[in-house]
């Protein structure tokens, strides 16, 4: 199957006088496998549809391979999407769902026949090419959606959210069965996706949008681990935010002791001045609340709230006039006083001046 390498560059899409897409820059090697990632109205769902050609570019290019495509209409790109809502066609069925691609492109019906028989066998579809697609499961449907994309040897897979209408236990399944169809043939992929795991399972790279422009771009484990603002270190799950004061000490900052936490030392992070700090709730750890440590940061506070999602127990836990949300997997008592130990290198630090 053909790959391709895609560029776009200081693109800006406009829907009337609203500027949507803000001089996005973006290099996709070939065969490499992009997520999109953000909230609702980033613009994730735009640039996909800009590089497909649905949407059309009020300024910079895209590039595929080295070809200029940015004005070339979505049949010539050389791409493929498969949409959210599948867009089968439900008076067809699963073979000729398959084949449509192939035939509206006059491809003979013996070669129509044998690609949509691999295909079948790719997908693990073999035995559902005679029936009809609303006879399909969820699942099986998004196979064929994904099938028919592929059967017409595109240089680039475009997905558009298409695990978002199954449920939890066949998505994750079928994200697996994606990735591992992506790494076999080797096919450049962006997929937009607003669930975090999705893109951290499926992306060799995420490119997290935030109100029309990339904020970070990196593999999985450089967004989670190293967010580069307070938006990309909450949408990556560090949504506890605790503003605290700082003051320089030996290539770092030390944190001053306040009502409610001890002072701490935090090595590498230059900046000093009142700092915001994000947290994971699963990195902190609930114990006394004089258990304090050199390397560890002691919230004090008073659980407010407890809760049971399944494997551990999640807490909110008052300090102050704030609230954290905290795991863990013992079962606790509304209104204990307890500590909140929060490793050094579990924090995210930012300046609050720049914030």
């Amino acid at each position: 199957m053909p790959s391709a390498s895609l560029e776009v560059t200081d693109l800006e899409v406009s829907y009337g006088e609203t500027l949507v897409l803000k001089k996005i820059s973006l290099a996709v090697a070939a065969g490499e496998f992009v997520a999109l990632l953000g909230p609702s109205g980033c613009g994730k769902t735009t640039l996909l549809r800009a590089v497909s050609g649905f949407v059309p570019a009020s300024s910079g290019t895209i590039s595929v391979a080295g070809r200029d495509i940015t004005n070339s209409p979505p049949d010539k790109r050389g791409m493929a999407m498969v949409f959210q809502s599948y867009a089968l066609w439900p008076h067809m069925t699963t073979a000729q769902n398959l084949g449509y691609g192939l035939k509206l492109r006059k491809v003979s019906r013996p070669d129509i026949a044998k690609r949509v028989a691999e295909i079948l066998a790719m997908l693990k579809l073999e035995g559902f090419g005679e029936r009809n697609v609303t006879q399909l499961s969820g699942g099986q449907r998004q196979r064929v959606a994904l099938g028919r994309a592929l059967a017409i040897n595109p240089e680039l897979l475009l997905l558009d959210e298409p695990l978002s209408n199954l449920d939890a236990r066949i998505r994750e399944e079928v994200r697996h069965e994606i990735k591992a169809l992506q790494h076999k043939l080797g096919i450049t992929t962006i997929h937009v996706t607003h669930d975090r795991e999705e893109a951290m399972v499926m992306a060799d790279r995420i490119a997290i949008l935030d109100a029309g422009r990339i904020a970070q771009l990196g593999s999985p484990e450089e967004v989670y681990n190293r967010p580069n603002s307070p938006f990309v270190a909450a949408f990556m799950g560090a949504g506890n935010v605790l503003e605290l004061e700082a003051k320089p000490a030996g290539g770092g900052i030390e944190i001053q002791p306040g009502p409610h936490n001890n002072s701490v030392r935090v090595p590498g992070f230059a900046v000093p001045g009142p700092v915001i700090a994000h947290f994971r709730s699963e990195a902190a750890r609930l114990g006394p609340a004089d258990s304090g440590a050199a390397d560890r940061l002691l919230l004090r506070g008073r659980i407010v709230q407890a809760s049971y999602p399944g494997g551990f127990y999640r807490y909110a836990v008052a300090v102050g006039q704030n609230q954290f949300m905290v795991d863990d997997t013992r079962r606790l008592a509304v209104g204990e006083t307890v500590g909140i130990g929060l490793p050094v290198s579990s924090l995210h630090f930012f300046s609050r001046r720049g914030t």
